[in-house]
């Protein structure tokens, strides 16, 4: 079977580096993770196997058993950082910097007096983060989610993760919604995410099904596999090779293969070497 890569995917430099610093870190066992680091199960193994301790997102709490925090790539706001360093903690923070951008840009944009408006997740941790330091503003994942804001200075900012297309039609629907009042927009996608959804759109007119490899909770992830699912296609996401199943592939000759931004290279590799020697069906058609 033949397996055609996305030009651009796999883990982006913010994860990168969030990784690196975890793994570098000297006594772990005097740390806690604040969460998951990233959203992917195979990097959560490697640093629980260090001897981290961690916390899942929706029992993040300041009272932490070890002196050490380390704050996820995902960001947390300052509020909730100012209580754990309240508490005694010293902070690792290993907050992607397009994430911090965001925080940033949210905050002074609530300090002129906007109303501040996210395009994203509400249940996820980075879209939590970004609003933890606002009072006024609204979360939007749907232009159902719309509606006219008690503001006449209204600023839309997004989830870094966020689809370009879904991000326009949001940003419509506020004006429409809005009309009259002063609206300003500004695309915090982040680039890597940008990168790889441009490549998966490139991917799909050259293949049959798509095997999008990453975690289950990872929001970047799904967008990659909604994207294929959009075009009609067959998609199946797994979290490593072990996952996938010949039964998938009958009656296809070419796969595209893509990943999310916290997903690592030699999960990425596996996958595809498994993809390859996979011995499927022979009564291939090709896709017209």
């Amino acid at each position: 079977m033949k397996v055609i890569r996305a030009q651009a995917m796999g883990m982006c430099f913010g994860v990168k580096d969030a990784l690196s610093t975890v793994m570098m870190m000297d006594y772990p066992e005097r740390a806690t993770v604040y969460g998951q680091l990233v959203h992917n199960g195979e990097v959560l193994k490697r640093i629980k196997a260090r001897g981290f301790s961690t916390l899942e997102e929706s029992d993040r709490t300041p009272a932490v058993s070890t002196p050490n925090v380390v704050i996820t790539a995902h960001g947390l706001s300052d509020k909730e950082r100012r209580t754990l360093e309240a508490s005694g903690k010293t902070l690792i923070d290993t907050t992607c910097p397009l994430v911090s951008r965001v925080h940033q840009i949210a905050r002074d944009l609530h300090e002129k007096g906007y109303f501040v408006i996210v395009a994203g997740r509400k249940d996820h941790v980075e879209v939590q983060g970004i609003v933890g330091d606002l009072e006024r503003f609204a979360v939007v994942a749907r232009p159902e989610d719309v509606l006219v804001y008690p503001s006449d200075r209204i600023a839309v900012v997004c989830q870094t993760t966020t689809p370009p297309a879904l991000l326009d039609v949001l940003f419509e629907t506020i004006s429409r919604k809005n009309a009259g009042k002063e609206i300003r927009f500004i695309d915090t996608i982040c680039g890597p995410t940008r990168k790889r959804q441009e490549a998966v759109e490139d991917l799909l007119p050259k293949v049959q099904a798509l095997v999008v490899v990453g975690g289950k909770n990872s929001n970047n992830t799904r967008q990659l596999r909604a994207l294929g699912e959009k075009a009609g296609l067959p998609c199946f996401q797994v979290e490593r090779a072990s996952e996938l199943r010949p039964g998938w592939f009958y009656g296809l000759d070419t796969v595209g293969l893509t990943a999310g931004t916290s997903t690592l290279d030699q999960t990425i590799d596996e996958v595809y070497a498994a993809l390859v020697e996979m011995e499927v069906s022979c009564d291939a058609t090709i896709r017209k």
